[in-house]
């Protein structure tokens, strides 16, 4: 996808992370403290099965700090035909907001995932002279820095339960916006890929 595009450091631009991801109002399950001989029960809605949908950016760029930028909705399948996450309009209207937001040319790297790959998709980014993208080798999540960073959030929304979507979003509003104002945190998300991000190292001013 990326044709004769240059590469982030030929440009000075942001080199951008995404990943994918969901969250139901089924919470992650994680250890708690209980009264000996009773162990804690936490009651959710089981009735629907409707999930928030995520898609978030991990962008470094040498001399800045880290920066992650989010996008969450409420899925919005109705039929069979209709899908439920992030369409191909709705990953360029992300990335259009990024490029506003970050103030230069990107350069994103994400999986394989279908909408990923589409030809619409590859007709979006070659319509964006600022927008260049390669695709991780299949099976590679452990080379996408995005991945810890929805580990991260589920922990933090282990055993709350919440009674609708919109409550479940405001949480994991909260959650995200707390961790963009954790550059530290971000970093060891971008460290434990173990990938050599040179010159992206020492990424605060």
């Amino acid at each position: 996808m990326a044709g004769n595009k240059r590469t982030a450091a030929d440009l000075g631009a942001w080199l951008c992370f995404e990943d994918e991801s969901g969250q139901g109002l089924r919470p992650p399950k994680g250890r708690t403290w209980g009264r000996r001989g009773h162990t804690p029960v936490v009651k959710v809605t089981g009735s629907s099965n409707r999930r928030v949908s995520l898609a978030a950016l991990l962008c470094i760029k040498p001399g800045c700090r880290p920066r992650l930028i989010y996008r969450v909705h409420k899925n919005r399948r109705r039929g069979n035909d209709k899908r439920k996450g992030f369409t191909e309009t709705d990953y360029a209207q992300f990335l259009d907001a990024a490029h506003q937001q970050l103030g230069g040319p990107l350069v994103v790297v994400w999986d394989n995932l279908t909408t990923h790959v589409s030809d619409a998709m590859a007709d979006l980014v070659a319509a964006r002279d600022w927008l260049t993208v390669y695709r991780l080798p299949p099976y590679a999540h452990e080379l996408n820095p995005v991945e810890p960073v929805w580990s991260h959030l589920k922990r933090s929304l282990a055993n709350l339960a919440k009674r609708n979507l919109a409550q479940l979003t405001a949480l994991i509003k909260t959650r995200l916006r707390r961790m963009q104002y954790r550059p530290s945190l971000l970093e060891s998300f971008l460290a434990s890929t173990r990938l050599d991000l040179t010159p992206f190292c020492n990424l605060r001013n």
